[in-house]
């Protein structure tokens, strides 16, 4: 492409955002995949189009794993590489690949055909090994699928074509046609039963936005991606702030390694997620939403673009909604870029923003200030469809299922060394040897509740329950067999960590660097005592320090497996020569035979009293 042509193309792009530097992603999402990169040319030409400076599009385009200084291949093949799929056997897969298009991982072919990368998660955990071939998704990977993909790819198939069937549910869907399964193994009474959708959103027209929080306040519903916070408390806060606009957004940028749940809900309940945010907007005085899909989930943005085309055409979007004249409220579509920290709600109205992912300062709340600086509502996939349903059906049913702390149910994403793996809607209190005995994995050697930033537990908790008040999770669940490696896992969750920290602050920027350090060393057989000691005090520094929530659930890997399995730690322990440690603190150890005994030690107690 000639220099004229590219900036043509570029300015044309630009135009159909209207030259607008708050849809920087859109518009690099489109160059990157015209040109396959977006070159320091491309920057310049961004940057003068919508009136920015091209170190704010560099700064943008180096901040998010899908975009590309240098150009990348007409087809890149972007292959799973979370713990899941690791077990599953990606590392044959990814050799076979590599061996086939002869290059390696991070390179493009010469003749720039294919490129090969690693992604993090592509929330395919329940049928890896999985890759993404460009917007393609290529699920169960065995070494003989990935050869004769490779060999076809040479051969000039196109990506879409690789599709030797399509999966259940609205995945055969004609905008879909993904090679994706729902693999919903227990429909629950709220999410997969048979919604009425429509009706709470023509119930909540005839009531008042005050009635409508306090209808959510009632229901007892807490924020479904992890953190709890009560819905209706945080809408009331958003609605309450003195503004001219208040925006609505829908979190569905699920990065967390082994959830896949909100992928399954917006490919077969949309309409219920739209319904529950235009609900939403009615409460709060919203007429402007977004929802922000996260980039592995590209495939499903023609669907979805289809879906709130067909609430605007049936008057449940767009202006006056359902003839109430003055509700006005329309949703857009925000691809991310690949980046793990958009998942937190302040990094992901930064990339709304066309900004770098990285956390604002609290206070203020989004609630208070967010979106362009206006009051703004962040819930997950989740939380909307929840919504939907207590306005159709009414508060105290929903509040009438689950605990007292903890009402409705939850959507489990479970994956990893069990029979059944998919998607479980079951009531909160549900504990975890129930859900290991329906997935099929009653003999889990250990449990990764919440994901990475969740805890490790060993059998002896399965009896704890899948709630607020006892072991809280944003959905994912994996499960681990007794031939895994603990420390591999944790060093693999560091790992994860240190590649999708923003960088901003230096306790998780450096801190969690240094922990994988010392777990590595611990792997090989090289620690002490004292290793153990630094790596819990470096925990709680990291965790206390850190400026969100990636640095201040970073060290539950480490934290959770020691506590609860500290044998694995104590049995590579390094011994010296002459059987002692170079760390060991005898009067710690003395302190228990103290207490036996009834008596101090002359020799060894320094401050026993002659």
């Amino acid at each position: 492409m000639t220099t004229d042509n590219q900036h043509d193309l570029i300015t044309d792009i630009c135009t159909r955002y209207g030259n607008d530097k708050g849809r920087m992603l859109d518009i690099l999402t489109a160059v990157q995949e015209r040109l396959r990169c977006i070159d320091e040319t491309s920057m310049h030409t961004i940057a003068d189009t919508i009136g920015c400076s091209r170190i704010e599009v560099e700064g943008v385009v180096t901040f998010y794993s899908f975009f590309s200084v240098e150009r990348k291949g007409d087809i890149t093949i972007r292959l799973c590489d979370d713990i899941v799929d690791r077990f599953a056997g990606m590392k044959e897969i990814s050799m076979i690949f590599e061996e086939e298009l002869g290059i390696k991982l991070g390179q493009t072919s010469d003749d720039g055909r294919f490129s090969i990368d690693h992604a993090a998660c592509i929330g395919m955990c329940d049928q890896a090994p999985a890759a993404l071939i460009n917007d393609v998704v290529i699920t169960s990977l065995t070494p003989e699928s990935a050869r004769d993909i490779a060999q076809k790819l040479k051969t000039g198939t196109p990506p879409q074509e690789l599709l030797n069937s399509v999966g259940d549910g609205n995945n055969a869907h004609e905008l879909i046609r993904a090679m994706v399964n729902n693999n919903i193994r227990r429909f629950g009474e709220v999410l997969f039963d048979d919604a009425n959708t429509g009706k709470g959103l023509k119930q909540a027209l005839h009531q008042s936005p005050q009635d409508i929080i306090e209808q959510v306040i009632e229901s007892g519903l807490r924020g479904c991606g992890g953190a709890g916070f009560p819905t209706g408390r945080k809408w009331s806060m958003a609605a309450n702030t003195p503004a001219t606009e208040r925006y609505v957004i829908c979190n569905a940028d699920e990065g967390e390694p082994g959830t896949f749940k909100d992928r399954v809900l917006l490919t077969e309940r949309a309409e219920l997620v739209i319904e529950g945010m235009t609900i939403a907007a009615r409460a709060i005085a919203s007429t402007q939403g977004i929802i922000y899909l996260r980039g592995e989930y590209a495939y499903l943005k023609p669907y979805l673009e289809a879906c709130l085309q067909s609430q605007r055409d049936s008057n449940f979007l767009g202006k006056n909604i359902g003839n109430v004249d003055g509700f006005d409220f329309d949703i857009r579509i925000q691809l991310g870029a690949g980046a793990y920290i958009c998942g937190e709600e302040s990094s992901l109205i930064s990339s709304c923003e066309g900004l770098r992912g990285e956390p604002k300062n609290r206070p203020p709340y989004p609630v208070e200030k967010g979106y362009l600086d206006c009051p703004t509502l962040v819930n997950n996939v989740e939380t909307f469809a929840c919504i939907a349903r207590i306005i159709e059906r009414g508060a105290q049913w929903f509040n009438s299922i689950g605990t007292d702390d903890s009402s409705g149910t939850k959507l489990i994403s479970i994956s990893g060394d069990c029979d059944r793996p998919g998607v479980y809607e079951l009531p909160y209190g549900t504990t975890v040897h129930e859900l290991l005995k329906l997935a099929g994995a009653e003999q889990a050697a250990a449990v990764q509740v919440g994901g990475p930033s969740g805890q490790m537990i060993d059998p002896t908790a399965y009896g704890r329950k899948i709630c607020f008040e006892d072991l809280p999770t944003g959905g994912a669940i994996i499960v681990f067999g007794s031939h895994r490696n603990i420390l591999e896992i944790v060093e693999y969750y560091l790992d994860f960590f240190i590649s999708e920290s923003c960088g901003y602050c230096t306790p998780c920027r450096v801190g969690n660097v240094f922990l994988k350090e010392r777990i590595g060393k611990i792997r090989k057989g090289f620690a002490e005592l004292m290793d153990l000691d630094y790596l819990r005090e470096l925990s709680n520094t990291v965790i206390q320090t850190s400026r969100c929530g990636l640095g201040q659930t970073s060290p539950k890997p480490v934290i959770s497996s020691m506590d609860n399995f500290p044998l694995v730690y104590s049995a590579l322990l390094k011994e010296h020569p002459d059987g002692m440690r170079a760390s060991f603190d005898i009067q710690k150890t003395l302190e228990e035979s103290r207490h036996l005994a009834k008596r101090r030690s002359h020799i060894f107690d320094t401050s026993y009293d002659n």
